[in-house]
């Protein structure tokens, strides 16, 4: 397995439409900062959501201090804030840290 292809990808404010928007998949992205200490508890988490869906799910991460843009077009106000597209859409949102089976039972809606 490519070790690469199972870490979350880093999207920026440039790439968003093309990473998540148009993804034949669907997104979990994590928005998220570096100073955030709930985010860096929940990065863990993030990461094997992502290697235990690969393929399946395309897990995605905005640094909220860089990607602004983004951060305000989709409402963001506080973090760490998960969002799951499906065909471009925001089918659900979690806010906060949660346990994993929260984010797994959200994914599992969109690969059903």
């Amino acid at each position: 397995m490519n070790e690469a292809a199972t870490q979350p990808v880093a999207v920026t404010d440039k790439d968003f439409a093309d990473q998540v928007l148009q993804s034949d998949t669907p997104v979990l992205v994590d928005f998220w900062a570096e100073w955030c200490g709930p985010c860096r508890v929940l990065g863990p988490v993030i990461e094997t959501l992502s290697q235990e869906y690969d393929g399946r799910v395309k897990v995605a991460k905005v640094d909220v201090d860089s990607n602004q843009q983004v951060t305000m077009q989709f409402g963001i106000r506080s973090i760490p804030t998960v969002m799951l597209f499906d065909k471009g859409q925001v089918v659900d949102t979690i806010v906060g840290v949660r346990p994993k089976s929260d984010y797994e039972t959200s994914i599992k809606k969109v690969i059903a």
